[in-house]
């Protein structure tokens, strides 16, 4: 049995969005097929999990069924706060979990295709997965394990 990894990545989570596919006209690569993330801002998400996916595992990727955990933290919105010297406690009326955009799944997607082909060879893989959405420090706790039968 593999040992698990585990790491965190700091920074505004970012939803891999819905893709986006056209053909490139004129020129040397006329008519190659190009996609990309209809959320620009995830390539630098990416490029950050990539990052700490790479420190935490430098081995083969592995090939064989993966149990993913995936432990998001979202900023509260200022708007949950009180004002004046009260500014730093929530109101009676601020939700407890956080249920409005990116949804869960969108952020877990931008997380699966960033540790591709460097922690496992396809997401498909990935038999068991456990997603959470919380409010805290901004980030992603991972949790990567060999499935267990």
């Amino acid at each position: 049995m593999k040992e698990a990894i585990t790491f965190s990545v700091s920074g505004k989570p970012q939803p891999a969005g819905s893709k986006r596919a056209f053909v490139l006209r004129g020129g040397a690569n006329a008519g190659r097929a190009i996609i990309t993330d209809a959320n620009p801002k995830s390539k630098d998400w990416k490029t950050d999990v990539k990052y700490e996916a790479q420190r935490a595992y430098a081995g083969e990727p592995w090939d064989g069924p993966i149990e993913l955990t995936l432990r998001f933290c979202v900023e509260r919105p200022k708007s949950h706060y009180r004002s004046g010297m009260n500014a730093d406690k929530l109101k009676d009326s601020a939700p407890a979990f956080p249920t409005s955009k990116p949804d869960v799944l969108k952020l877990a997607r931008g997380v699966e295709d960033a540790i591709t082909a460097i922690i496992w060879k396809d997401d498909a893989q990935i038999v068991t997965e456990k997603l959470t959405k919380r409010y805290g420090r901004p980030g992603v706790e991972i949790e990567i394990r060999e499935a267990a039968i």
